[in-house]
């Protein structure tokens, strides 16, 4: 209810310049520049107070009877005040319609950046895994090579001390055949 009588009083003061600016062709100009910003989809919602002060200040020149001069440059400043806050208005909305699109953006970039260090962390945690297993898979291979040594070493040392063995055996038999021998030849000599 409150926003119906705004509106009425507002379009109210909107026909008042223009019907009293009727025989003014200054006047007439300024009506239609206020016209063209209420018109205009882009700026009409802006500078709502700047454009009622200038509607009111053309109304002033309109009715205005001795210092009409005087009457008549408010007025146009007052349109050149609302033009200017309506241009401003529009500028700052594509201001703040820029700031939002940054903070998508770097909102956008940040969650990129997220996703390519969490790529790059699981990357570089497969690697070490794959290290970590490499390692793992050549320290039993060390593991099973130093055992295997270590079995030949034994059983090395067994067939080496069975050849020692072997060895003293067949010297201890070559000893006792040639004690025998000895022996054999001396009773042979003895017999003769």
């Amino acid at each position: 209810m409150k926003n119906v009588a705004i509106w009425l009083l507002l379009a109210a003061t909107l026909c008042l310049p223009l019907a009293q600016a009727a025989d003014d062709p200054e006047t007439q100009a300024l009506a239609a520049r206020l016209q063209a910003l209420d018109a205009d989809p882009a700026l009409h919602e802006l500078a709502a107070y700047e454009r009622l002060q200038a509607r009111q200040a053309l109304a002033a020149a309109a009715a205005a009877r001795g210092n009409r001069a005087d009457a008549l440059q408010v007025a146009r400043w007052r349109v050149e005040i609302a033009e200017i806050a309506a241009r401003t208005g529009t500028l700052r909305r594509e201001v703040e319609e820029l700031d939002r699109q940054r903070s998508d953006l770097l909102v956008e970039a940040s969650r990129q950046e997220a996703a390519r260090a969490r790529r790059e962390a699981e990357r570089l945690r497969v690697q070490a895994q794959i290290q970590a297993e490499e390692a793992a898979r050549l320290r039993l291979a060390a593991e099973a090579e130093s055992s295997a040594r270590q079995e030949t070493e034994i059983v090395l040392d067994g067939v080496a001390s069975d050849q020692a063995a072997r060895l003293r055996a067949a010297r201890a038999r070559e000893a006792e055949l040639a004690r025998r021998e000895a022996e054999l030849m001396r009773e042979v000599e003895d017999e003769q």
